[in-house]
């Protein structure tokens, strides 16, 4: 069964996405991670982020692998664990270019099926309800209020020892929506069947025992 969570950026779909799977004993596919995997990627070969095949190609010759490790959901790129490199403002603001980019989305998107296809998982994105999984068993749009979201993205920032103005990271959240709703390619959008949840002012187990009620419900447990 794929259990899909869209929404924008500081939604809280990873914390959400990585809870609920831990509740369903699902695995957890983190496609965010994915696409910072990939701006880092291009980072280092110095490719530019909009070079589409560029990046694609860097996609190809690299080995992406998640891993779970003390509950937590890490990304290895050729056996390094790079989950850290890719929560950098940098690697944020590359992977929103390059997630734009056709050849990178195409690239990466047999890797997050064959995922899909050999577990029950969770999976937590942009366009997983509507391009990757339009077929998923449940779908679920996670949204919250541009001060909330601004909120908890700078305690991920703290969190990471980097400090930034609640103006700049404002800005920066709705740029990263305009560009991801505004591309061409699989914008960011709610899925006709997806079920809305708007976590501003709700708990973190709140947000959860919404979403693992419907799944159990779907899914007839």
């Amino acid at each position: 069964m794929i259990v899909s969570i869209d929404g924008p950026s500081g939604s809280g779909k990873s914390t959400v996405s990585r809870a609920v799977a831990n509740r369903l004993g699902f695995a957890l596919l983190d496609t965010g991670a994915l696409y910072r995997g990939a701006a880092l990627l291009a980072l280092q070969a110095n490719v530019d982020p909009t070079d589409g095949k560029g990046v694609a190609s860097l996609i190809q010759k690299t080995r992406f692998q998640f891993r779970t490790i003390d509950g937590e959901s890490r990304l290895f790129l050729d056996g390094i664990d790079v989950s850290g490199e890719i929560r950098t403002p940098q690697i944020s603001e590359g992977a929103s270019v390059t997630s734009a980019q056709p050849e990178v989305r195409e690239a990466l998107l047999e890797t997050q099926r064959i995922v899909g296809r050999t577990n029950d998982c969770v999976v937590e994105g942009r366009d997983i309800g509507t391009v990757v999984f339009p077929d998923a068993g449940c779908k679920f749009f996670l949204t919250a209020s541009i001060e909330e979201r601004t909120r908890r993205r700078r305690a991920q920032y703290l969190n990471l020892g980097r400090d930034i103005s609640d103006e700049e990271l404002r800005r920066e959240v709705e740029d990263r929506d305009n560009r991801d709703a505004g591309r061409d390619v699989a914008p960011l959008k709610r899925a006709d069947d997806a079920v809305l949840v708007d976590s501003t002012g709700l708990s973190l187990d709140e947000v959860v025992e919404l979403i693992v009620e419907h799944v159990e419900e779907v899914s007839g447990t």
